[in-house]
């Protein structure tokens, strides 16, 4: 009787063989991670250092902000806060009215039958993407120079609304088409009409999509520059992207309070993207399922 051979799979482990080492391997992509992040971290690092220094040119600042001071953060205050507040508004309002209309146009094109329709009107929410800003500021400058919106919180409200109605109507419309038709129809059966379904059951089970719409929304809105500076001529109606394009100039030679003005404005964003975090990796994933 012969002896019997066992036969070994292509690359699999014999005995008595050690696995290979991988150790050494992840610590090498550790360590390349850690580089890469602290490389896209350095200007936030250099912003926030150079906002804590007492005065003097940035290049002359030093690496670790040994001599701390809040002066430039009392000037950015003092001379900024209007402006914070200005976009603090535009950028909630802009929020809301982006979410009254895209919501419920979102829902009608998820559910309503209307057969090659959705395509087309789906094809013109993403052809308004596609329009250069320039064009769309120039067109609403000639508008609202006749309607009187120039300089006024309801002009920026509404153009700066113009691109978060878009992608929240994409985003909740791939979301809501995932809905199961049996959660609306038993809300039918329970004696509940077309808009109360749609506020008792399709919004609650859509909150993820309706606060990453709301968060895009805000961040569009609260980083706005073109809109900002072509329909506002005042110095009494100007959000922080022109507070801080203002402090720009031929010779500067104190950026405290121009690094201090520039945290600032990055706080909302930072807190929104942390509180939400969670919500927002949700409806990105949701609207993903079925478009």
């Amino acid at each position: 009787m012969g002896h019997f051979v066992p036969i070994r799979r292509r690359g699999a482990p014999t005995l008595g063989s050690r696995p290979r080492a991988t150790g050494s391997r992840g610590l090498r992509h550790t360590v390349i991670g850690v580089a890469v992040i602290a490389i896209m971290l350095f200007p936030l690092y250099w912003m926030v250092n150079v906002s804590l220094q007492p005065a003097g040119n940035a290049a002359a600042t030093p690496w670790l902000p040994f001599d701390l001071s809040l002066r430039g953060y009392e000037i950015a205050i003092a001379e900024q806060g209007g402006n914070l507040v200005t976009s603090l508004v535009v950028s909630l309002g802009a929020v809301v009215l982006s979410l009254l209309i895209a919501t419920p146009a979102a829902y009608a094109l998820a559910r309503f039958r209307l057969g090659r329709w959705v395509s087309v009107i789906l094809f013109g929410v993403l052809t308004t993407q596609m329009v250069p800003g320039i064009v769309v500021a120039n067109a609403l400058y000639s508008a609202y120079s006749d309607l009187g919106l120039l300089n006024s919180y309801a002009g920026l409200i509404l153009a700066d609304s113009a691109a978060g109605i878009p992608f929240s109507i994409i985003l909740m419309r791939a979301f809501m088409t995932s809905i199961p038709t049996s959660i609306v129809e038993a809300a039918y059966v329970d004696g509940a009409g077309p808009l109360r379904a749609f506020l008792a059951v399709v919004l609650p089970i859509s909150r993820n999509a309706l606060i990453t719409s709301a968060l895009f929304t805000f961040l569009f809105a609260w980083g706005d520059f073109l809109f900002a500076l072509t329909l506002t001529t005042t110095e009494s109606m100007r959000p922080i992207t022109l507070g801080l394009y203002s402090y720009i100039g031929g010779f500067i030679n104190d950026w405290s309070p121009i690094m201090a003005t520039a945290v600032l404005s990055s706080l909302p964003a930072i807190a929104l993207l942390v509180v939400a975090q969670r919500y927002v990796a949700a409806g990105v994933t949701g609207g993903a399922v079925k478009a």
